[in-house]
């Protein structure tokens, strides 16, 4: 059967449940689509291995692709490598500005080994998604979900989230 949109772009259109601003390919979990007659296999990756949302993504994924035509669709979760914050895209980037939510800072590449472990929260100056203030507190490590914090700008005094950078 041909599709009048390609697996990918279906796939591709699938709003994150827990930040909907984003689609799963803004936010770097949509790994691969494949598909070959009928037959549409999508990797995801989870921000971390516990997400909540891994099945509501799921369900979004498979449901989105049979509208769309798509007569198998099968969701395989992939745990390495590990995704970042690094994979969200720009446009992901500019969609959490755009929605009062501060983004993460690009991290960068990583050295191979062990991840150290550090209790200890990041000292660093977050800009306000609303005023463009560096002038910002945490006030939750955790915010509505645990890959976000919460902060309050001390300039327009709004709180806001900020995806923390993984």
């Amino acid at each position: 059967m041909v599709h009048a949109v390609s697996a990918y772009d279906v796939a591709a259109r699938v709003r994150d449940p827990e930040l909907p601003v984003l689609t799963l390919a803004d936010l770097g979990v949509l790994r691969d689509v494949t598909e070959s007659g009928g037959r549409v296999s999508v990797t995801i990756t989870p921000t971390y291995s516990g997400c909540p949302a891994l099945d509501e993504m799921g369900a979004d994924l498979r449901r989105s692709l049979l509208a769309a035509g798509f007569e198998q669709v099968e969701v395989r979760t992939s745990l390495s490598p590990a995704w970042t914050t690094d994979w969200i895209s720009e446009d992901g980037l500019r969609k959490l500005r755009e929605a009062g939510i501060a983004p993460p800072s690009r991290l960068g590449p990583r050295a191979a080994g062990p991840v150290p472990l550090n209790l200890v929260p990041p000292s660093r100056r977050v800009a306000c998604p609303r005023c463009g203030s560096s002038r910002t507190a945490e006030l939750s490590r955790f915010g509505s979900t645990a890959c976000k914090a919460l902060r309050r700008c001390a300039d327009c005094d709004e709180p806001f989230e900020h995806v923390k950078e993984i």
